[in-house]
């Protein structure tokens, strides 16, 4: 079979054709119908170091995955060959205190790990081929009817990852509450629809892109800015009596939208990072605001996954997607890096689910 695999850090991948995967006990092997290409796979290619994370090259790359599934390891119950499936993209040991509840980003024994701690695209060999090997049954949720791989795909990562940020900060985001979404790309695209469907809050979408705010706008953000040194002041005046945004939400993670975002939230707010564009966020007596919760999040829990699906199927959550051919997801990666694709792009291994 086909595979995009990642060979050496600092590098480009490299369709290759490698044996087919066999389940053994308790696995279970996907045929692919979607995987997402992901911003973060481009710090695999181009950042990274050797040793700078506890598992590295070469594997196949692709963490954002939804298929059907195509043959059963002994000991797997509940699955049939031929039912639609999204992937849980993190791969923990499966029984710490974190795991038991599905939180597997955060496992707590990562030696007892598959790969401590990452997942298939992550160290293990993803999805970006025509067919993955899941190492357990709990790793994989049934789509419900209607809800195609393709578009369920982006979902494992872009929807989860922001709808887990979004969850935590429910309580603050009451209808007289403001939200800021900063960067509307794969993932706060799906934010903007997130908030929208979830809370009752306005929602401001901040970007460099004019394109990508006409988005925001489609997708129901109250109001949208272009990026630059007074964004967080416009944010401000919007809001009532000048008070400032209950939640802002980084999906961008560089220093000119932190500052953004510490200036722009209110007394109590929350800041949420979840972007990793290397940027900093001073934090003293007096800044940001009092009683301001700054935290940083990394994708969702299988839980939340069920209800982003749930969401997904029933319209409430559409991502704006791209589809490339196996063979051409270097060059959607390469799209993916000169900002020149809106949404998601999905590579899509066979041709006729194009």
């Amino acid at each position: 079979m086909r595979a995009l695999k990642l060979t050496a850090w600092k590098s480009e991948p490299e369709l290759v054709d490698v044996p087919e995967p066999e389940p053994g006990p308790g696995h279970v092997v996907v045929r692919i119908g979607g995987a997402g290409a992901c911003h973060s796979d481009l710090h695999l290619m181009h950042d990274f170091e050797p040793g700078a994370l506890p598992w590295g090259p070469p594997f196949t790359l692709g963490h954002e995955n939804a298929g059907w599934v195509h043959a059963l390891g002994s000991g797997v119950r509940g699955l049939e060959v031929g039912q639609p499936v999204a992937v849980y993209g993190p791969w923990g040991c499966g029984h710490c205190e974190r795991c038991a509840v599905g939180m597997e980003t955060y496992c707590e024994k990562p030696a007892e790990a598959p790969v401590p701690v990452g997942g298939g695209g992550l160290g293990l060999d993803g999805g970006m081929a025509d067919y993955l090997l899941v190492p357990a049954q709990r790793l994989l949720l049934p789509l419900p009817d209607g809800l195609d791989p393709v578009v369920a795909a982006p979902l494992t990562d872009a929807g989860l990852t922001p709808y887990h940020a979004i969850r935590r900060s429910w309580p603050k985001l009451t209808p007289t509450a403001t939200a800021v979404v900063i960067g509307v790309g794969g993932l706060g695209h799906m934010a903007v629809q997130i908030l929208k469907a979830t809370t009752s809050a306005r929602v401001v979408a901040v970007d460099t892109r004019e394109e990508a705010l006409k988005l925001a706008e489609t997708l129901g953000a109250d109001l949208t800015l272009l990026s630059g040194p007074d964004t967080a002041a416009e944010i401000r005046k919007y809001t009532p009596d000048g008070r400032g945004a209950d939640a802002v939400f980084d999906f961008v993670g560089a220093q000119p939208t932190l500052d953004i975002a510490g200036a722009a939230a209110r007394m109590m707010g929350d800041v949420t990072i979840v972007g990793i564009g290397g940027g900093g966020l001073p934090v003293s007596f007096s800044s940001p605001a009092y009683e301001v919760s700054v935290q940083s999040t990394y994708w969702g829990s299988r839980p939340e996954l069920a209800e982003v699906l749930d969401l997904a199927a029933r319209g409430m959550l559409v991502p704006e997607i791209t589809t490339f051919p196996l063979e051409d997801a270097v060059a959607a990666y390469r799209r993916l890096a000169a900002g020149e694709l809106t949404g998601r792009a999905v590579i899509v291994p066979s041709a006729d689910q194009r």
